[in-house]
């Protein structure tokens, strides 16, 4: 009898093994306990669950609630969304500005120009910054300084030796030493973005330092970069900042030192210190007659982390009609579509559109 009972015992056990220890077996019987855990036993979680989902539909409605609202002409709602939204309309330039999910608004923007007595190219200016108040300063004090080197240039053009880029990179590079100089007594880590765009009647004078963006729409409708981002991860930047004695690594993205995530910009004192950030622009021109655009967009990063470029030169060239040239509906979407980053978008227009001959 004893014999009988463990053998019976040794075949439930074979049994057990075979089919309940297999891994699909025990695998099936995990989901079929979690499935029964969540409809039996867990009002809280689905407390929790609906009222994230109840919270992503508010925000949807909320969103779109704002753009059908600047559609149709209504107030501005987005003064109650943020702390900071900032706008600006002149002739042929729009700008539209929001501090978005962020804490601070750290983006900045210039406008100055000359329509009339023309002693100057005009000038359009992005800035984004990144702690402390470079950004302000930069903003303030470039696009001032550069009006009055263009007027001087202007004055004697066909015996000056200058040219449009020889006076940006001067006064970029100067209004940088000048800003650390002053950073470095308060130890401030402060530092910016520069993105600045010079428009005569023939020419486009590109200047970048860092990762805010600029793009042009031609007369085929085509995206043209104005700018290439200063990134550490690019071979270029990657090289240099190793030939320095620095490095890159990934927090998030990749990192000069682990810090800065842009290889290039105004500010920085201790980086800048190491040689391992620089200041130095990229400049590019470009031959209006050759392009005879319709439009440019200058933008912080806010913008480029939720849109291409070819996807903002289609966006913008399907809106030019709205009031802000397209500018404010861009950043709305980029705020829709998640970017988490102040947002700031300049739209020109330029006079061989046929659009801007009707402004």
């Amino acid at each position: 009898m004893i014999e009988d009972t463990m053998t019976l015992l040794s075949l439930l056990g074979r049994i057990m093994r075979y089919f309940l220890l297999r891994p699909e077996t025990l695998f099936l019987l995990c989901i079929s306990l979690a499935l029964w855990s969540y409809f039996f036993h867990t009002d809280e979680v689905k407390t929790i669950v609906k009222s994230s989902r109840d919270a992503v539909k508010m925000v949807k409605g909320k969103v779109a609630e704002i753009m059908q609202n600047d559609r149709l002409g209504g107030l501005d709602v987005l003064d109650a969304e943020f702390s900071k939204t900032w706008e600006f309309k002149s002739h042929n330039v729009a700008v539209y500005s929001i501090q978005g999910r962020r804490d601070h608004m750290e983006d900045r923007f210039e406008v100055i120009t000359d329509l009339v007595n023309k002693t100057h190219p005009s000038i359009f200016g992005i800035f984004d910054g990144h702690g402390g108040e470079a950004t302000e300063y930069v903003k303030s004090r470039l696009p001032e300084v550069l009006k009055q080197h263009l007027q001087d240039y202007e004055k004697d053009k066909e015996n000056s030796v200058l040219s449009y880029q020889t006076i940006l990179e001067q006064q970029i590079l100067s209004i940088d030493r000048e800003m650390l100089e002053k950073l470095a007594v308060s130890y401030d880590e402060a530092g910016t973005t520069c993105l600045i765009a010079l428009l005569s009647d023939k020419e486009l004078t590109v200047a970048n330092v860092g990762d805010s963006r600029g793009v042009l729409c031609d007369k085929d409708g085509n995206a043209i970069p104005l700018s290439h981002d200063h990134k550490p991860y690019q071979l270029k930047e990657r090289k240099r900042i190793k030939r320095a004695g620095g490095f890159i690594s990934f927090n998030g993205s990749w990192r000069v030192q682990g810090i800065l995530a842009m290889s290039r910009s105004l500010g920085d004192y201790p980086l800048k210190n190491l040689n391992v950030v620089i200041p130095d622009p990229d400049i590019l021109s470009f031959d209006l007659d050759k392009l005879q655009p319709e439009f440019m967009i200058l933008a912080s990063d806010g913008l480029w982390d939720a849109f291409s470029n070819e996807e903002a030169v289609r966006f913008i060239k399907e809106r030019l009609d709205e009031p802000h040239f397209g500018a404010k509906s861009i950043v709305l979407q980029s705020f829709y579509r998640g970017c988490p980053d102040n947002i700031t978008v300049m739209v020109v227009k330029f006079r061989n559109s046929s659009k801007a001959e009707e402004q």
